[in-house]
């Protein structure tokens, strides 16, 4: 009997469920959520047949252990291509390009074969990649393509993570909703809960923010004097015998910090995003810290709030 989709599952390529009478097969690996049911993820999810016949039992029982094993590495690594025809693959220096140095016949490629599939079913699954619906179509797809390459090499280095253990002592892994691995950096305590160090795509950015199994997804970063409530996201875990806090005041000045930090994530312009940590009413909270911001901006009530004098995360 074909086994009923599940939302919080990781799914490996080809798996076939079955969801309100119908049987489904898996065209992207991918974690499932509550509101990514097949029929609303057509990127994900190929519909079969309804006369397609039964399942052997050996058919049956790869897809058993198929999925846990994955289930066991928690997320598979995963292929490196877009599913073309041809067979070719996406090269890694293709995920670095940004989406406008590619030409028109390329970008068309990209869209009904490529690697925008997965992040069109984000978008479609509810992940608030931007704010609104006012952007041009153009640069909805550039979004898409980053997000899509953000996932890609997110769930890379989760599964390297997972199969070789860290490689220093800060490494970046992906989570979702309230999953806080006990490897998770603590920065500290607010009220009952842990506060831990997260970052999030965001508006053609990787924005710093803080995680917790406390807030409503899971990971909550700040933009443009918002908070953003996300359920994908990226934790910090590591070593503090190999890290350190540093004393920065304003804008952040990298070369006077005497060590070298560890790098968040990026403003959509390239600018560098730093780790931060900054005491607001009683605690003290991740955030962010550039040379063009002037202060640690920590999302906090609501919106962000600017402290001028904070710590930066630094390798020892």
């Amino acid at each position: 009997m074909t086994p009923s989709w599940e939302p919080g599952t990781h799914y490996t390529e080809g798996f076939v469920v079955q969801f309100e009478g119908h049987r489904y097969k898996n065209i992207q690996p991918h974690r499932s959520q509550s509101d990514w049911t097949p029929p609303v993820t057509p990127a994900l999810w190929g519909r079969l047949s309804d006369d397609s016949g039964v399942e052997s039992h050996q058919h049956q029982r790869q897809q058993h252990h198929q999925l846990r094993d994955s289930e066991k590495q928690h997320h598979s690594a995963p292929e490196d291509r877009g599913d073309r025809p041809s067979g070719e693959i996406i090269h890694h220096e293709e995920r670095q390009k940004h989406w406008y140095d590619f030409d028109d016949n390329h970008k068309k490629e990209l869209e009904v074969v490529g690697g925008l599939a997965a992040g069109a079913a984000l978008f479609a699954g509810g992940f608030a990649a931007w704010k609104g619906h006012e952007k041009h179509k153009e640069e909805q797809k550039a979004h898409t393509w980053a997000l899509e390459n953000w996932i890609h090499d997110a769930e890379a280095r989760t599964a390297q993570y997972r199969q070789h253990g860290p490689r220093g002592p800060a490494t970046w892994i992906l989570s979702h909703d309230k999953e806080i691995p006990p490897e998770a950096i603590v920065i500290g305590q607010e009220h009952s809960w842990m506060l831990y160090i997260c970052r999030a795509f965001y508006e053609g950015s990787i924005e710093v923010g803080k995680a917790s199994n406390a807030f409503k997804k899971g990971a909550v970063i700040g933009y443009k004097h918002e908070e953003i409530h996300l359920g994908i996201y990226e934790i910090l875990v590591g070593d503090m015998r190999g890290l350190r806090w540093v004393d920065a005041n304003g804008y952040l000045n990298v070369a006077s910090l005497g060590y070298r930090p560890v790098e968040g994530g990026r403003e959509s312009d390239g600018t560098p995003l730093y780790i931060a940590e900054a005491p607001y009413n009683g605690a003290v909270h991740p955030g962010k810290a550039s040379e063009k911001l002037d202060g640690a901006y920590i999302p906090y009530g609501e919106t962000e709030k600017c402290v001028k004098s904070y710590r930066v995360l630094c390798y020892a």
